[in-house]
Order: structure tokens, then sequence, then C-alpha cells
């Protein structure tokens, strides 16, 4: 994983984005999921472009069940933006980096 990326687990999930100062993207994924690696540079390169402006980050569902499973997240790759702790946005699936680029934009991030 880049640098840029965090890594989120059940354990500090609370701390890094429900108590986040700044918005938080999250991608759930698990390493056998063929699209979610097809989708992993497009969330390395938003991680960089929106460092210090954005976390973002991967949690590993087969890892990490508990945070995936209250959030009724029954397909992977999910990518959540979460802002002060509430979900703005969801996208579902191999996503193009412009529809990122419009949900960013919904919190004002360009």
């Amino acid at each position: 994983m880049a640098g840029h990326v965090a890594e989120f687990t059940d354990a500090n999930w609370t701390t890094e984005v429900m108590e986040s100062p700044i918005p938080v993207l999250v991608d759930f994924w698990a390493p056998w999921c063929g699209p979610c690696r097809t989708l992993a540079p497009t969330i390395e390169k938003l991680a960089a472009e929106f460092e210090g402006r954005v976390k973002v980050g991967k949690m590993n569902t087969d890892e990490n069940p508990n945070i995936p499973g209250g959030l009724r997240i029954s397909a992977i790759p999910t990518v959540i933006l979460f802002h002060e702790g509430k979900v703005v946005d969801r996208l579902v699936g191999v996503t193009p980096e412009g529809k990122f680029r419009d949900v960013l934009a919904k919190i004002n991030i360009q």
C-alpha cells in the first residue's frame, strides 16, 4: 500500500475515522477481490493528491468484519466518504476518478 494510504481497522476506527478533524475516504476491500485491485491505483492517487485535506485509507473486510457489517456493506469495493463522523456518500464498484472528485466537491474539497 502507498505511504499516503492509511490502514483502518475495527480497533482504530473511532479515532481514525469517526473523530478525524478532516474528511475521511474509506475503501472497503479484500485481497481476493479483483475489482478492488483495479480500484487501488485510483485510491492511491487520491490519497497523494488530497493529503492533508482528506484522509484516504483502506479497510480489509476479511480482517475487520465488524465495521463493514455495521455499515451494511454487502459488496466490495465500496468507498464511503465520512465528514464529521457522518456518511456523506457511498460508491459501490469500480468507480471512475471523476466521480470521487464529485463526491469530495459536496464538502467543498477541490
